[in-house]
């Protein structure tokens, strides 16, 4: 039987220049769930559909790394009961998707801070990671009870304590320093973030990492998010010049990024 991620080329033209990594706000299942007069986080659950509809946009446009802002630290404040949906329904995306998207070669991996979880969806968390480490055709980067400003944080305390050990000088810290402690420090920086849902804001996500990333906003709702939409947003970012503060090198193209 076939992967539900495996699927053939895509109906849609690939454009030019293809971003490495792109991060998603995945915003409005609530107002989704709303206009369309539904309960039971039936919004949250649609998402779910638009994130298997991105992660085969993903496959079929050449898109290496996928980071999805699944649950942010201001989440917790969100009402009880949306709270436990959310979290019921990472973890059957954990128990149902992960070994569909291990049959693909693609790796998974967490960003953000677990210990809010309880023992069970941690080790979800952790057998995810575990089982897919090895995958290279593609990266779906998740991140739970994440914050910018808390990477930025952790990356700094981590500094500050090898300073006071003796094994680093404060002189010595450098963005390239700091850079090297934040979350995913492995992977490319995102190239592009596409925000659904109508608002112009990245919500406190991977602030160190957006320096340089091209910001695509739309007013669909993420469940509407479809890969026709995904195109689109491809399309918009191929037509970019990226000159990260100033003039491009030779070799720089449009689209292009200097990650490595």
């Amino acid at each position: 039987m076939s992967s539900r991620y495996n699927v053939s080329a895509s109906e849609f033209d690939a454009p030019s220049v293809v971003p490495r990594h792109v991060a998603i706000i995945m915003d409005g299942n609530n107002r989704w769930e709303k206009h369309r007069g539904l309960t039971g986080s039936k919004g949250h659950r649609a998402g779910v559909e638009a994130v298997r509809e991105v992660m085969r946009a993903c496959k079929n446009h050449g898109v290496e790394v996928l980071t999805l802002f699944a649950f942010s630290s201001e989440n917790w404040g969100r009402p009880v009961s949306e709270v436990r949906a959310l979290l019921a329904l990472l973890s059957r995306y954990l128990r149902n998707e992960v070994r569909e998207l291990h049959k693909d070669g693609i790796r998974v991996r967490f960003i953000g801070k677990r210990e809010g979880f309880s023992q069970r969806q941690q080790k979800l968390m952790q057998e995810a990671e575990d089982l897919t480490r090895d995958n290279m055709c593609a990266t779906i980067v998740i991140a739970v009870d994440y914050g910018g400003q808390w990477d930025i944080a952790q990356a700094t305390q981590a500094l500050a304590r090898q300073v006071q050990a003796g094994s680093l000088q404060a002189d010595d810290i450098t963005p390239e320093l700091i850079g090297h402690n934040m979350s995913i420090s492995d992977l490319p920086r995102p190239d592009l973030c596409i925000r659904t849902g109508g608002d112009f804001r990245i919500s406190n996500f991977m602030l160190w990492q957006f320096a340089y990333t091209e910001l695509y906003f739309t007013d669909i709702l993420w469940p509407d998010f479809t890969e026709s939409e995904f195109a689109s947003a491809l399309d918009e970012y191929s037509r970019r010049e990226r000159r990260f503060g100033g003039r491009e090198p030779d070799d720089l193209v449009a689209g292009r990024s200097y990650n490595a």
